[in-house]
């Protein structure tokens, strides 16, 4: 802890130098000098404050779900550490090198929606909007901070373990904004919590926050469900607790995951790389002399949803050396009863942008 307060301190003049950018850019959208462009359609934009680690994608998903069935919507995301360029429609049959993990298990998950990716924003819209009319809504995947587009309905998160409220700006913290960025969001939802959050940390919560008047806050949870084989989602695994793990994964915290891992095996060894890393050739090699030093015959290699679109990539390797890599889904869930209210919020705006 003193050695992390030190290193803050250290890279304090830092920080600061990098905050009188971003209070430079936010004066001029502020004095209307920068515009964010808007579009005649609903737009809602999903993203947090500090680097990575705050659930994104499921909450994503979780609008997805909560849509697909009625309206047609379409995602939109950059598409982080794919090697092509431009705007881009993906499909299922495409690798995470051409698409993103996260667009990819976006389409391999619902096919039926359309999945975009774009580094530029006001670009693409009019792009999906010429290629779908029928669209009826697009989904923002991290783009809290890309205020090249307006959109109608900004969804703040903020992990549960590093809420903003405590983060310090880049380079000193994981914060790509002022705290006080907050204030565009019209909802707020505090991720990665406990499975049991008792009402006195509700109420600290909402205390620390501070939500203003046009905000609601909500608190999420990760509902894991039961692991599929990677290369053949038909086959899936049962956790018992003699059951050992390796887990492999390069997501931008693992502290959540482990945390209801223990709870479900006797052993867990971890293989962590930086988020969205590209398993190498000899990446997927340690994990097989990792695996095959494991005494025990009841093993087995475990990782998220997002890491097995790049593991896939090595499907070869797997399939030849017999892996057992699971991918383990989860989804998002809402304490409090709070997913009625929380839908609700959603469809109002979408029925209102339609009036």
């Amino acid at each position: 802890m003193i050695q992390k307060q030190l290193v803050q301190i250290l890279l304090a003049p830092f920080s600061l130098l990098y905050g009188v950018g971003v209070s430079a850019r936010d004066f001029l959208y502020k004095q209307g000098l920068l515009k964010g462009v808007e579009f005649n359609l609903p737009v809602i934009s999903v993203g947090n404050l500090s680097v990575g680690g705050a659930g994104k994608s499921p909450h994503i998903e979780y609008l997805i779900r909560l849509l697909k069935d009625y309206i047609d919507i379409a995602t939109l995301s950059r598409g982080y550490g794919r090697k092509t360029k431009g705007y881009l429609e993906v499909h299922a049959d495409m690798t995470a090198e051409q698409a993103g993990d996260e667009p990819l298990q976006f389409k391999r998950k619902f096919p039926e929606i359309m999945v975009t990716v774009c580094e530029s924003r006001t670009f693409a819209i009019p792009k999906i909007m010429m290629a779908r009319p029928e669209t009826k809504a697009i989904l923002l995947d991290d783009a809290f901070q890309h205020r090249s587009v307006k959109p109608g309905m900004n969804i703040l998160l903020t992990e549960y373990s590093h809420p903003f409220t405590r983060d310090y700006l880049l380079p000193a913290g994981r914060l790509r904004e002022w705290r006080s960025a907050y204030e565009r969001a019209d909802i707020i939802v505090v991720s990665k919590c406990p499975p049991q959050l008792s009402e006195e940390e509700r109420q600290a919560f909402t205390t620390e926050i501070a939500p203003l008047p046009h905000q609601k806050l909500y608190f999420s949870y990760y509902d894991y469900g039961q692991p599929y084989f990677i290369l053949n989602p038909r086959y899936r695994l049962e956790f018992t607790p003699e059951l050992e793990v390796l887990l492999i994964s390069a997501i931008a915290r693992t502290d959540y995951l482990q945390t209801y891992l223990e709870e479900q095996v006797e052993h867990i060894k971890a293989m962590e790389y930086e988020d969205h890393h590209y398993f190498t050739k000899y990446d997927v090699g340690q994990l097989k002399a990792n695996f095959d030093r494991m005494e025990t015959n009841r093993k087995v290699i475990l990782t998220t949803e997002k890491d097995a679109m790049r593991l896939q990539l090595h499907h070869q390797y797997i399939k030849e050396h017999q892996l057992p890599v699971f991918a383990l889904p989860v989804q998002v869930r809402f304490h409090f009863g709070q997913a009625a209210d929380f839908d609700e919020t959603i469809q109002q705006y979408l029925l209102n942008f339609q009036v």
